[in-house]
């Protein structure tokens, strides 16, 4: 194994200019990652100057048999943290041979909100708190628990410390670092509620590179618990009964809501939110009605409510925005398993795009 290792940790610069490209896109379940790599004569910074590429979409559920080519764009580049050097990942979206985006291809209409004049001069920010839960692989039960059993309550888990708190943190801090080595602003981690379930944060980050950061960091993730031999879960309720959710709070201001008076245009948008409810809710995650029950800080899925520092409502206003006046509001509706491209672009459409009758 020690020569194994050797070999997978060769600096490819010592022997050629030529780099490794991972080009990534997203599967037709909307939540499985897919990947394949790719030699390049040299370095690349830019993704207009990457290839397109193409794949089998028969295999992923995305295309017929019979006219199974699917073909991907390079949308944004990071550095890879698995290969080093000057080798890349490279997050794509898919279209048809036509030049037309495929139905999973939630990227593309999300840049066109995001390109919205109106769109652009908000500079609308966000900050994504990912909840994951960790598995074990052979048996499909939460890192740490007992096989066929059940752990003490919640209480002591949550940003807690020490061997019977916290299960695989050594996973979560390969995590953060590989993702800053990629390029991506993750912020913080922490371990959840429940024992097994971990969090991180991406982001301040503008308009669409919040989903394509969002989405690398999962892709990191995966290849992270790959190799620890440990499943990945970002079920939004994986385990019944009295044990908490995950869910992907999604922290949102725009340049009028940081500015002075920006908690009336907070307020504005938090009702425009409450106007189209259901239609967001139905974006935000498969078998989120597992997860907001009105119970283990959720608001129920049926009915839309904002508090000040409130984490049983639908939207949270924190109360260093109530003091100053202005700042940013957290979505406490997403799911973990929710598309960040769908979820940002359409909270954007929804507070700056979309007019109530």
């Amino acid at each position: 194994m020690s020569l194994l290792d050797d070999l997978r940790s060769i600096n490819l610069s010592d022997a050629t200019e030529k780099i490794i490209a991972e080009y990534i896109w997203i599967g037709g379940s909307g939540m499985d990652m897919r990947s394949k790599a790719r030699t390049l004569p040299g370095p690349v910074s830019d993704p207009k100057k990457l290839p397109k590429w193409n794949y089998d979409g028969s295999s992923t559920g995305q295309a017929p048999g019979d006219d199974s080519e699917v073909i991907i764009y390079p949308q944004a580049i990071f550095r890879d943290p698995f290969r080093g050097g000057k080798n890349i990942l490279v997050m794509c979206d898919a279209y048809t041979p036509a030049g037309e985006p495929i139905p999973t291809n939630k990227r593309h209409n999300a840049a066109k909100v995001f390109s919205h004049p109106d769109v652009v001069a908000e500079e609308p920010w966000y900050g994504i708190e990912q909840e994951y839960t960790l598995l074990q692989k052979d048996i499909h039960w939460p890192l740490g628990w007992p096989v066929g059993g059940f752990p003490g309550p919640q209480g002591p888990y949550y940003c807690g410390v020490g061997a019977d708190k916290a299960f695989g943190r050594e996973i979560v801090d390969a995590h953060y670092k590989a993702c800053l080595y990629a390029g991506i602003n993750i912020s913080g981690i922490n371990g959840e509620v429940m024992p097994g379930q971990w969090e991180f944060q991406v982001g301040p980050a503008v308009g669409i590179s919040a989903g394509d950061e969002l989405w690398v960091a999962r892709f990191i993730l995966e290849r992270i618990t790959e190799l620890a031999g440990v499943l990945l879960s970002f079920d939004p309720k994986p385990v019944k009964g009295d044990w908490n959710g995950a869910g992907a709070h999604t922290n949102y201001s725009t340049k009028s809501m940081r500015n002075d008076g920006g908690i009336d245009v907070i307020k504005k948008a938090i009702e425009k939110l409450g106007m189209r409810h259901k239609d967001h809710i139905a974006a935000y995650g498969e078998g989120n009605e597992r997860r907001l029950t009105g119970h283990h800080e959720t608001a129920d899925i049926n009915n839309f409510s904002w508090g000040v520092a409130n984490r049983g409502a639908s939207v949270r206003v924190g109360r260093d925005t109530e003091k100053e006046g202005k700042g940013y509001f957290e979505d406490r509706r997403p799911a973990s398993n929710m598309d960040p491209y769908v979820v940002t672009s359409m909270i954007a459409e929804t507070t700056i795009l979309w007019k109530s009758t």
